[in-house]
């Protein structure tokens, strides 16, 4: 396993991928579907022409005009409402059929994308979605197929058919509408910002209409209604949350726009594009080839050493002695002997600084490929091709104002001999290093929206009379957490669920969440073909899964974290208690590289190629074969997302750091460089650069190479010392107390902001002396009988310092 792991990581090229928010429209369209849904595709068509040719005759779909389309949407509205349920779910297979473009009437992809762009709109502003979640609600609130679902032994798409209809229809219109294009019309325009205030506002009984996924989502973990199409579901959940909230660059300009309210100055620099100009390291060397690396030096040495030795005595009649490649292993990863020659130290040292280069940076000779024998020298780069390559480093330093107070109470402690506490500006008695110091650390001194927030909610809880009520914007990211709120624990815990499940590394228990009830068909397979052709289904079916949570929990949190920091801290919280660290690591705990290149899809049968274009007889060749792309774009997308997930969860947390440490991540994540995607690779730098100094010593000596990555590609932050760990074990961490603050600010924020019976302890104050001392207070009965005790003992006998209570009312 190592040596196919070596000559995979050898292998691999760079990957020319582009992260964003999604994928291309296409892709996206077709991972709604499973493809054993495939025969539903001429299903819908029948239904639709079955009913259009009684109502049109003679004539096309796509030959009518506005009017007379108009007309007959109106008509199948109608009949969505009847009381039959296989009539209704005919109509709503007529409707699924236009929003997917009225297929049968078109020629190639780009003419189905076309019409079902056009339909899709025409479906809106006839108020096709109102309707569709009208039966939704009634489909989840439908109490026969839910315990006809969980009596069945095993549940397959027939049980889901009401469900995934009318879910694929919504999903196809969230995904189109949300898709902004330079050829829409302008009342296409004006229908999108429509449709996203109408999806992010509390119009669907009170709550926004991603609380209804959710509270699909978290039934059918609650083993109550396992019929539900789940992929589906949280697709159109992660698509709806990007609709209403938005993307990444969506997530830049208000980050942008918040620090100008907040009067902050600009960010340094606009991280989406630093990242897309970032290049691949080549990836660490593994044990086995520090181990080839190493007996190939000794062998070069030992060869120029016994051919000087034959030239002074001839031909040795004894064997030569080989070496230990135990030995070798050793000596790579044991501390060097100080007491060793000048010699062997000066040639070990040679050897690691030649494998600490970071590919296209420090020396055209790549290091990658050491097993085959030394190659010739190549020739040199050009110079234009040098100059060609970005200078300096990618990140400005950053410096947080907790830096620069640390830094100015040891240089005092030193320098003078006590501390000014928080004063920053005060330099008397200091150094002129110091003076220059504090000025360079101030230069790159850098305020989070995150702090200003902290800041704001402290003086909120000091003062919450003076201060007032705070004024509260009614965005879609605080409509969302106010609705999420009061099961905001079942919700992370579902989602985790379902991530465990899809997971590659998880095996099949029999308690585990059943996450394959809408892509398994009612009659299983009998042939081979068939067999091979459901387990890429069922592959792939995971595969979206991860990668519609992976996206939405990262979306949840970046958005929360903008909007407030205290909500972006309890999710992370749940997330943390939940589980979720250990369960990323376990993700990764797996060939990566395999996983990044899987071939699960089977592209003749990806919407809308297979309802276009004449179905090619399948083989087990083609199956296997799958796409030519170098790596799978889902898989790596879910790849990043995951990373970035617990880097947030993360970041400035040392309890949290603490438990990379203990579940043993260095290595996983180490792995996971040998992914040649600068994006990922950053993600994994990062994580790796926070646990450095826990992890000893030995293994920064022995992965030189990685820190080495980690300062020319992750931001520096000016005192830290990560490399160095110093003193980290004489500094002992209070985990659980660390964890018990936090949640203490976050429920005081709930409490402060969103209880309704806040102000109830508040009451108005008399302070008029007169009306006091007027009125007239009973006294209970044993008042009477202990009244002249209480005033000897506190009033006679106790000496009233007066001059003291004048100089206090002064």
């Amino acid at each position: 396993m190592q040596a196919d792991e070596m000559e995979s990581s050898m292998e691999s090229p760079n990957l020319e991928f582009e992260y964003g928010d999604t994928d291309s429209l296409t892709t996206e369209l077709s991972e709604i579907y499973s493809y054993t849904e495939e025969p539903e595709f001429a299903l819908n068509r029948d239904y639709f022409e079955e009913d259009f040719r009684s109502h049109v005759r003679g004539r096309r779909w796509i030959e009518l005009g506005q009017e007379q389309q108009k007309s007959y949407v109106m008509r199948l509205l109608d009949a969505l409402e009847v009381t039959d349920r296989d009539k209704r779910l005919k109509v709503a297979r007529a409707i699924l059929y236009l929003a997917q473009g009225v297929f049968d009437e078109c020629d190639t992809d780009a003419d189905v994308i076309h019409w079902s762009r056009h339909n899709v709109f025409l479906l809106y502003d006839m108020g096709i979605f109102t309707a569709l979640l009208e039966l939704l609600s009634m489909e989840m609130d439908n109490n026969q197929a839910c315990s006809s679902a969980v009596r069945k032994p095993a549940i397959s798409l027939a049980d889901s058919t009401e469900l995934r209809v009318l879910l694929s229809i919504m999903y196809l219109m969230v995904e189109t509408i949300r898709l902004q294009t330079e050829d829409d019309r302008p009342e296409w325009r004006t229908a999108r910002e429509a449709f996203k205030t109408e999806l992010g506002s509390p119009l669907y009984n009170g709550e926004p209409f991603a609380l209804l996924l959710f509270t699909m989502v978290t039934k059918f973990c609650s083993m109550n209604a396992p019929h539900f199409p789940i992929k589906k579901v949280l697709l159109l959940l992660w698509k709806t949350i990007l609709f209403t909230m938005g993307g990444f660059e969506e997530l830049q300009e208000m980050k942008v726009r918040g620090r100008e309210r907040l009067s902050l100055p600009p960010l340094p620099e606009d991280s989406i594009k630093v990242v897309r100009s970032m290049r691949a390291a080549s990836p660490p060397a593994s044990a086995m080839e520090l181990i080839e690396q190493q007996q190939q030096a000794k062998r070069g040495r030992r060869s120029r050493r016994s051919a000087f030795v034959d030239s002074l005595e001839g031909d040795s009649p004894f064997p030569k002695k080989q070496p230990l490649v135990k030995q070798d292993s050793l000596d790579t990863y044991n501390e060097r002997d100080p007491f060793k020659n000048d010699d062997a130290r000066d040639e070990e040292e040679d050897g690691e600084e030649a494998d600490s280069g970071i590919e296209g940076e420090v020396d055209p000779l790549d290091s990658d490929v050491i097993i085959q024998p030394p190659p010739p020298p190549p020739p040199l780069r050009p110079p234009t091709e040098r100059a060609s390559l970005p200078k300096g480093l990618p990140w400005a330093p950053k410096v947080r104002e907790k830096d620069i107070e640390h830094f100015l109470e040891t240089s005092r402690n030193k320098f003078i001999g006590f501390t000014l506490g928080n004063d920053t500006e005060t330099l008397v008695g200091l150094p002129r290093p110091i003076h220059e110091s504090v000025k360079t650390l101030k230069q790159h001194k850098y305020v989070s929206i995150a702090e200003m927030q902290i800041k704001r909610e402290e003086e909120l809880q000091q003062c919450p009379m003076t201060l007032g009520e705070e004024d509260v914007d009614e965005t879609p990211t605080e409509i969302v957490y106010l609705g999420m709120l009061p099961n905001l624990s079942q919700y992370v815990i579902a989602l985790l669920k379902l991530l465990l499940a899809a997971a590659p590394t998880s095996k099949a228990k029999t308690d585990s969440i059943n996450i394959l009830a809408d892509v398994l068909p009612e009659e299983m397979p009998i042939t081979v073909l068939q067999s091979m052709k459901l387990g890429i289904d069922v592959n792939r079916h995971k595969e979206i899964i991860v990668k519609a949570i992976s996206a939405l929990l990262l979306l949840l949190l970046k958005h929360l974290k903008l909007n407030h920091i205290y909500q972006f801290e309890i999710v992370s919280q749940h997330l943390v208690f939940a589980n979720c660290i250990p369960l990323i690591l376990k993700f990764f705990n797996q060939n990566i590289l395999s996983y990044i290149s899987a071939k699960n899809s089977i592209c003749v049968l990806d919407f809308p190629h297979c309802v276009v274009h004449e179905m090619p007889e399948l083989t087990a060749e083609s199956l296997e074969a799958g796409d030519r792309n170098q790596f799978c774009w889902r898989n790596l997308f879910s790849c990043i997302n995951l990373l970035r997930i617990l880097n947030k969860l993360t970041k400035w947390k040392h309890s949290r750091t603490m438990m990379l440490v203990v579940f043993k991540s260095a290595p996983i994540l180490k792995r996971a460089l040998k992914v040649k995607q600068a994006m990922m690779q950053l993600y994994v730098l990062k994580l790796l650069k926070i646990q450095t100094k826990y992890l000893g010593r030995q293994w920064r000596k022995s992965n030189m190479k990685t820190m080495s990555a980690i300062y020319q590609k992750v931001r520096h932050r000016l005192n830290d010392d990560w490399a160095y760990g110093n003193d980290i074990d004489a500094r002992p961490w209070d985990f659980q107390a660390e964890e018990c603050a936090l949640r203490e600010s976050i429920e005081k924020f709930n409490s402060r902001r969103y209880d309704k019976n806040q102000n109830g302890e508040f009451a108005p104050v008399d302070n008029c002396l007169q009306s006091v001392l007027g009125q007239r207070v009973e006294l209970p009965e044993d008042f009477h009988y202990s009244y002249e005790m209480w005033l000897e003992r506190e009033v006679f006998s106790q000496p009233i310092q007066w001059e003291g209570l004048l100089q206090q009312a002064r």
